[in-house]
This record gives structure tokens, C-alpha cells and sequence, in this order.
């Protein structure tokens, strides 16, 4: 069993940036690749980004590539997603995903999810 908490979303202005974080425990976080997905009222859950265990393997969704990063600390447990010249398109609740050893886009493939932080970018 993996418990993940998100925090750090919040209101910010076009332009602005936010870093998101997931602090994981319950299972040895080191050995799972993690997600950061969102949902858009209205829409369908996105993949945004993944990173592999090691943090050698990074996948990003094309809307997010150059402005967004993914990075681990696998010694706090804890994913990061730093977003840069965020837009209003951003505005989406964040989750963050724990899964087996390979980073993938597909959201079927995650096994834990967190319960989410809203991110609100005002034009």
C-alpha cells in the first residue's frame, strides 16, 4: 500500500509558476515510477509528466513540454513537478500516481493515486 499527499497548488497568475510535490509513503518509494496527471473541469484526466525510478527516464505531455519539470529526491520520498509560465489552460486539479518500476503516460498503469491539489491560473 502507497499513501501519497499533494501539496503546493494554489491561485497564480498567468505567466506565474507553482511547484507541486507528492510526498509518498508505505511501500519503498524508490522502486516506483510516479505520474502527475490532471483533470480540467468538464474533461477527461491528462497525463502531464513521469519519471522513472532513478529519475533517468522523464515523459512529458506535449502542452506542458519546456515549461514543466519532473524531479525526485528519492531520500525524502517526494516527486516534484515545477511549472513554469503557466497559463490558464493549467487549471486543472493535480494528482500525482505511484506505479510498478517503469515510467509510462498511461494512467492505467498507476496503481496509487493522491487525492489531488487545485491549481487556478487567472488570465
Amino acid at each position: 500500500q502507497v499513501q501519497l499527499v499533494e501539496s503546493g497548488g494554489g491561485l497564480v497568475q498567468a505567466g506565474g509558476s507553482l511547484r507541486l510535490s507528492c510526498a509518498a509513503s508505505g511501500r519503498t518509494f524508490s522502486n516506483s515510477a510516479m505520474g502527475w496527471f490532471r483533470q480540467a473541469p468538464g474533461k477527461e484526466r491528462e497525463f502531464v509528466a513521469a519519471i522513472g525510478t532513478s529519475a533517468g527516464s522523464k515523459y512529458y505531455a506535449d502542452s506542458v513540454k519546456g515549461r514543466f519539470t519532473v524531479s525526485r529526491d528519492n531520500g525524502k520520498n517526494t516527486v516534484y513537478l515545477q511549472m513554469n509560465k503557466l497559463t490558464p489552460e493549467d487549471t486543472a486539479v493535480y494528482y500525482c500516481a505511484a506505479g510498478g518500476n517503469i515510467a509510462t503516460i498511461y494512467d492505467s498503469w498507476y496503481d496509487y493515486w493522491g487525492q489531488g491539489t487545485q491549481v487556478t491560473v487567472s488570465s
